[in-house]
């Protein structure tokens, strides 16, 4: 089994299994030392994994860390363990000791569902403040996961995951910044914005009244260019359609799609391919609804929409695939119902 389907398989018995988990040793049990096995590691070779690993802290002697990854007899990988319903946050100082007393260049927090990765990118040998790799096993991206490869025993490289920790860590805390920004354009940069296309003096009256436009063109930016991304990907999609079923003579439908309808198609494949590619998202239009499909299969509806009426509605799919109409004012509703429209694609995992 690659990485890839190893993690998912370890994400997806997560919440089965949490109710059962009633403390530290069974969060090590059950989801840590899986993950340490996909990695490649024999967990249960004490030459490649060591648990209480000796961690001496000056004059504290028989300090000990959960685990430690060894190669060639040294630790390339100490690993602290939480109980999988723990906050994180106050718990790195912890690991931030157990660092600084072995040769390790990388450290590991985890409860088993959140996973912070460390090294010594500020500092030699002096753990940093902030993980360079940061992530929640049941919500990973293709692009984590690739990072994630890189600490398979296959693959461990420590220069090469080194030179990458740095790119990682601040492309991180900018992407932080920013969504900060898009939430709350910040005083400075609300005043960088306006001294671009406003040439009188800042003063708070100005930063009062710009700072609602600021806000307002920085998220129309984000959200005009996702949807240019989406109308080309749609326009090659119907392209492909064309050339694979060229249309002959069709007698003229009385299907009629709107561009209300196909503003919300959008809306709902942003959603989407969060989890899975543009291309697997398909609409269907009907005399009845507007129907989004996955693969393009009648079997598999990931929502419908109704906006035939005077009122609209969103056909949400649930357990045993049963739909559930909901009412919706505006398209920017169906925003609304974003988990249940994620927790759709579930339903055909199996199928």
């Amino acid at each position: 089994m690659d990485i890839h389907n190893a993690l998912k398989a370890l994400a997806d018995k997560i919440n089965p299994l949490k109710s059962h988990i009633t403390n530290e040793e069974s969060t090590k049990h059950a989801f840590v030392l899986p993950f340490i096995n996909l990695l490649g590691y024999d967990t249960f070779n004490p030459t490649e994994v060591v648990p209480e690993f000796t961690a001496d802290i000056g004059l504290k002697k028989g300090e000990k860390v959960d685990y430690a990854i060894i190669q060639n007899e040294q630790p390339i990988l100490i690993i602290e363990c939480k109980y999988w319903n723990t906050n994180l946050d106050i718990h790195n100082s912890q690991l931030f000791r157990y660092f600084h007393t072995t040769k390790t260049r990388f450290a590991l927090l985890t409860n088993g569902i959140e996973y912070r990765f460390y090294t010594d990118l500020e500092e030699a040998n002096k753990m940093d403040e902030k993980p360079f790799l940061e992530f929640d096993i049941t919500l990973l991206k293709e692009n984590t996961i690739h990072e994630i490869a890189k600490f398979h025993k296959s693959n461990f490289d420590v220069e090469k995951i080194v030179d990458n920790a740095s790119s990682l860590k601040y492309t991180k805390e900018i992407k932080k910044v920013l969504n900060e920004e898009l939430l709350s354009p910040s005083y400075d940069m609300v005043k960088l914005l306006t001294g671009q296309v406003y040439s009188g003096r800042f003063t708070e009256r100005v930063h009062e009244e710009f700072s609602k436009l600021v806000h307002k063109a920085l998220n129309q930016t984000i959200s005009d260019r996702v949807n240019d991304r989406l109308n080309t990907a749609l326009t090659k999609e119907h392209e492909k359609q064309q050339e694979e079923h060229p249309i002959i003579e069709e007698k003229e439908s009385k299907v009629i799609t709107t561009e209300e309808e196909q503003d919300a198609y959008r809306i709902v494949v942003a959603i989407l391919r969060r989890e899975i590619p543009v291309d697997r998202i398909v609409a269907r239009d009907t005399q009845s609804y507007f129907g989004i499909l996955l693969d393009n299969n009648n079997r598999k509806p990931l929502c419908r929409l109704y906006f035939n009426g005077k009122k609209k509605q969103i056909g949400i799919f649930k357990k045993e695939k049963k739909e559930q109409k909901e009412h919706i004012t505006t398209i920017e509703d169906i925003y609304q119902f974003e988990k249940e429209l994620l927790a759709t694609i579930k339903l055909y995992d199996n199928d």
